[in-house]
């Protein structure tokens, strides 16, 4: 879910009244109050009886608080089901990066008697794992509809993966593989970009094609000193951990949520906003419209986590013709690989499955005469109070109906959604982890002194238990049983039942 509450959590009093739905609901709340202060005031002055029986009131009340219920579970049910595939995600990558790592050999030899060195095989363990990052970060842009490879936290671990079909001869639009084709913009075009230098330091970046090297001067600031904005409350710049890689184009950056202007802070003030329209930029991304709702950004494909799949399910048919995964470890592989794809497939479904419009449209309706019909059916009890009555029904059943239709997409820059951005620096860091972890022989680190394997029944270490063992010497509480596995089974006996009997004390 969110990383955490908007409500509760730091930061200035207006970005949390941005979270909530009184940006999205106030108007038609003002319009449902105006008819309420209409109908009390004729009713109230005498000048016309505009009360009417409220026979219906309670029947239409339980139907639409019933179907408006319906509608909001069915969106949290979404949401929650979003949060599950991450968690999905999370634990495929997790998997597959600790297969990658610690059962593929690191000094091998294929089936061509070509014998990898090490330091060979941990780079390349290292770079299908990256993939295996890059992934989540490809799905993450995907779902926000952010399409292509040219981002500040995609590129730099993609970016080694071949771009066209021949690897010899010239290179044109035509031999382009999908991965890059569905990048390709005609400012910047890839077929005409220099190759990046075989190895650089952290020095000045090096000379680029005339055609764009104005462009891209602002980016290789940002790749050299720091990509992106951090934030205020904090000096973290996730990006800073990637790779330094010269692109032939200006990279976009890792989160890019559309700014907050004076009036989504401020909605009943957007009334003004047609007199500033002149103003604004009109390439700026907007977050709301002029009546204060959400602007959802357009759900576009992108076959760029696909292409990620492929290549990670190609490694392993690698792996598999030279002989270097068991039947048992690459079966658990492809089913994780299948995992992430399946994942992808459902997050796809989720993004790109609204509520069909007949059925929004026709809630919405019926809710809008309720409220329309409410002071009517009221006025002849609550008198003046009708006015307030009728606001506070409004922007009730109202907010419940926009909540709905908020959570039921969480994968964008809402507030209220889903922090993917935090989800995948997580995957980050336990493959990271994981990639520091150096395999190393159990004899190695087992039968030290460090280590007590039986206590609390035995609180010798490894290492004097194997050399008492090697001596003829046994426990001095078992100095009947003779030593080996007959003292070690007594002891692990003994361990049972202090264990058992120290906790059920506690």
């Amino acid at each position: 879910m969110v990383a955490q509450n908007p409500l509760f959590s730091g930061g200035h009093v207006m970005r949390k009244f941005s979270a909530t739905v009184i940006n999205d609901v106030w108007p038609e709340t003002l319009f449902f109050t105006a008819v309420a202060v209409a109908v009390a005031v004729v009713t109230e002055t005498k000048t016309h009886n505009l009360a009417i029986s409220n026979s219906l009131l309670t029947v239409l009340g339980t139907v639409l608080g019933l179907v408006i219920s319906f509608r909001t579970s069915s969106a949290y049910e979404r949401y929650q089901e979003g949060r599950k595939m991450w968690t999905n995600i999370q634990i495929a990558s997790r998997n597959v990066a600790q297969i990658i790592w610690v059962h593929i050999p690191f000094e091998r030899t294929d089936k061509e008697k070509n014998t990898m060195t090490t330091v060979q095989s941990v780079i390349e363990k290292k770079s299908m794992i990256n993939l295996v990052q890059a992934f989540s970060v490809s799905v993450k842009h995907f779902l926000r509809g952010e399409t292509g490879v040219y981002y500040e936290d995609l590129y730099p671990l993609i970016c080694f993966l071949p771009r066209y079909a021949n690897s010899v001869g010239p290179k044109t639009e035509a031999d382009m593989l999908p991965l890059w084709a569905a990048s390709e913009e005609a400012e910047y075009p890839l077929h005409k970009a220099q190759p990046p230098p075989p190895s650089r330091g952290a020095t000045a970046p090096p000379s680029l094609n005339e055609d764009f090297k104005s462009e891209t001067s602002s980016n290789w600031v940002r790749t050299l000193v720091g990509r992106g904005k951090p934030s205020r409350s904090n000096s973290v710049d996730p990006e800073k951990a990637l790779a330094d890689i010269q692109s032939h184009r200006p990279l976009k950056p890792a989160k890019n949520p559309p700014e907050a202007s004076f009036f989504d802070y401020f909605p009943f003030l957007r009334i003004f906003a047609v007199l500033t329209k002149c103003c604004r930029r009109k390439n700026k991304r907007r977050l709301r419209d002029s009546l204060g709702r959400k602007i959802k950004p357009s759900f576009t494909e992108s076959n760029v986590p696909l292409e990620v799949t492929i290549y990670l399910n190609n490694y392993l048919a690698y792996c598999l013709k030279n002989g270097w995964l068991q039947p048992a470890l690459a079966t658990g592989l492809m089913n994780n690989i299948a995992t992430l794809q399946d994942t992808l497939s459902n997050l796809d479904r989720i993004g790109n499955t609204p509520l069909p419009f007949a059925y929004q449209a026709h809630l919405r309706m019926s809710l809008w005469l309720y409220l329309l019909f409410l002071p009517f059916q009221v006025v002849s009890a609550l008198h003046w109070l009708t006015i307030p009555g009728t606001a506070f029904a409004s922007f009730l059943l109202l907010g419940f109906l926009e909540i709905g239709q908020e959570i039921e997409n969480p994968f964008n820059y809402d507030l209220n959604d889903l922090d993917l951005d935090s989800f995948c620096l997580a995957i980050q860091r336990e493959l990271h982890e994981i990639t520091a972890h150096t395999t190393p022989d159990p004899s190695t680190f087992v039968f030290t002194s460090w280590n007590q394997p039986f206590a609390p029944a035995d609180r010798r270490s490894a290492e004097e238990i194997v050399t008492m063992a090697a001596g003829g010497y046994t426990h001095p509480d078992h100095g009947d049983a003779e030593p080996g596995m007959a003292t070690i089974r007594r002891t692990l006996l003994k361990s049972w039942r202090d264990v058992d009997h120290i906790t059920r004390q506690m």
